[in-house]
């Protein structure tokens, strides 16, 4: 992979959007049955932040011109569901009045990409951003992520050389509880 590419694009064109669902499927799908939390877009929700032009698309593309990665940024909360704009808001008061908090959406690599240079050069294009705004940004990783694939250890090492400060900002546990006594599992 001697060219990898690294682009940014405001909307992802609706006839390469089914290539990057594709790549997205294939990065995503496994979390269905890996973690408690949604952690994949339905296609109408994936089709709805490829066309958004408000959520920036850092798109890495190999020698052949095909996308192999994809991380999304936006400075605008509220195109993403999962997370509390005004918590961030009130954390940050003088970056939110620049319009200088970002969220990190998805990052994916493709299966066959991921011992490549494709994660970290599109950090790295996401994090060129952050320092010309003097932001701050958030993002979450599902333990599953984080534990299989060392994805903070891998931003954290882009960020260090940026002299960005990172910490745990919130945490959500999930926890269980089932029955086992007699008939547990035979309906009622």
């Amino acid at each position: 992979m001697n060219d990898l590419r690294i682009t940014i694009e405001t909307k992802i064109p609706d006839d390469q959007i089914a290539i990057f669902h594709r790549l997205y499927e294939e990065s995503f799908g496994p979390l269905r049955t890996k973690t408690i939390v949604k952690q994949v877009l339905d296609p109408d929700e994936f089709h709805a932040e490829m066309v958004d032009p408000r959520v920036d698309k850092h798109v890495a593309w190999n020698d052949a011109g095909e996308p192999i990665g994809l991380t999304t940024l936006t400075n605008h909360l509220d195109t993403i569901s999962w997370i509390s704009p005004e918590y961030l808001t009130a954390r940050y008061p003088e970056h939110a009045a620049r319009d200088a908090i970002y969220y990190v959406g998805i990052t994916l690599v493709a299966p066959s990409a991921r011992q490549g240079p494709a994660f970290r050069a599109m950090i790295e294009s996401v994090v060129q951003v952050l320092v010309a705004d003097r932001a701050a940004v958030g993002w979450d990783v599902c333990s599953y992520n984080n534990t299989r694939f060392w994805f903070t250890e891998c931003v954290q090492a882009v960020l260090d050389a940026a002299n960005l400060e990172v910490s745990v900002e919130d945490s959500l546990t999930f926890y269980r509880a089932w029955f086992t006594g007699d008939g547990a599992t035979k309906g009622g």
